[in-house]
């Protein structure tokens, strides 16, 4: 009896508590991907960070964070060739068709997504080195975001045993 118990106890100790997930692009795919990702946890109760670098910062811009737009060059998953991806008005028709596709689900726009997120106990961090090197200000930044972290810091946050980082 005491084998069977052994293997319970131990999956239950490596239960996911929390997820970071780190977001690197300015993508409709990348920032609804790590938005729906981060929300989800936080529907399942766990805890939730996000961390937003280089191109991410864009979902935490108020002026960018709804106009963000999908890739149409060099991105497989399109299933044109590149040189039509790379027509004048490709990227922005493919932006609109997406975004009309979302609405039909009732997916949010990424600044009300953030508000939600966030009034679900949710964290939001800039990466300090990409705003330096973008030249940003904390005020350029969505009014909600936690606080700008160096990459040290955000991996200080991911020390407890559960912890699992996600990067998009």
């Amino acid at each position: 009896m005491e084998t069977l118990e052994a293997p319970v106890k131990k999956k239950q100790e490596k239960k996911l508590k929390k997820i970071m997930i780190i977001n690197s692009k300015a993508t409709v795919d990348s920032v609804y991907a790590a938005l729906i990702l981060a929300n989800g946890a936080r529907m399942e109760g766990i805890e939730s960070e996000m961390f937003c670098t280089f191109f991410g910062l864009e979902m935490l811009q108020p002026k960018k964070m709804d106009h963000l737009h999908v890739a149409t060059v060099g991105n497989p998953g399109m299933h044109i060739p590149t040189m039509i991806g790379g027509l004048p008005g490709m990227e922005t028709l493919a932006s609109a068709m997406m975004k009309k596709e979302m609405d039909k689900l009732d997916i949010p726009p990424v600044s009300e997504f953030l508000e939600i997120y966030k009034a679900s106990g949710g964290k939001v961090f800039a990466c300090k080195l990409a705003m330096d090197m973008f030249k940003l200000k904390r005020e350029d930044l969505w009014e909600d975001v936690d606080e700008v972290l160096t990459v040290g810091d955000f991996y200080n946050r991911a020390q407890e045993e559960g912890t699992q980082i996600i990067f998009i």
